[in-house]
């Protein structure tokens, strides 16, 4: 992607896609371009099992149980309670989409549309649903979608928001 010339970026709130964007920025020579923080773009909350690593999460839930939360659409994890949230807190990749896609529609589609040439690096599952928006994908096709860590993905919109092309590069 060293030769797309990006005119502005948009990251998540949380410090690793932040430190992700700037690495990147700094790899493609574009360190000076605008760049837009929003939580919109946070990874998903996985409510219980947040700081669980997968072997632990099988070991308390059950691999298959584990494997439907992570990967279904609509399914959320237990939710985490705390003392600052009693009610708790979970997301599905339904619940995910409905907190990205607005804002994906609100403030980077339109520059999209307009000709600009927008970076995201943000997370998995946020990802994810603007992927899944993107290529309209079914809740059933969204199962299969895994965003792999590090190659780039590149879309090419036409006016009206369509995908013209989309590339997934490899990593050099």
């Amino acid at each position: 992607i060293r030769h797309l010339q990006c005119d502005r970026a948009f990251t998540s709130a949380l410090r690793r896609a932040q430190e992700t964007l700037d690495i990147v920025l700094d790899a493609i020579g574009q360190r000076g371009i605008p760049v837009e923080r929003d939580q919109a773009l946070n990874e998903r909350h996985y409510g219980a099992l947040q700081g669980l690593n997968k072997a632990e999460m099988a070991k308390q839930f059950g691999e298959e149980q584990v494997r439907l939360w992570r990967r279904s659409y609509d399914m959320a994890p237990p939710k985490d309670k705390t003392e600052w949230n009693p009610d708790g807190i979970s997301e599905s990749l339904k619940d995910t989409a409905a907190r990205t896609l607005p804002y994906f529609n609100a403030k980077i589609l339109p520059l999209v549309k307009a000709g600009q040439t927008i970076l995201v690096v943000a997370h998995g599952n946020s990802l994810r649903a603007i992927v899944m928006h993107l290529d309209r994908l079914t809740k059933d096709q969204v199962l299969a979608l895994n965003i792999a860590t590090g190659p780039p993905i590149v879309y090419e919109l036409g006016a009206d928001g369509a995908v013209l092309k989309k590339t997934v590069h490899a990593l050099s």
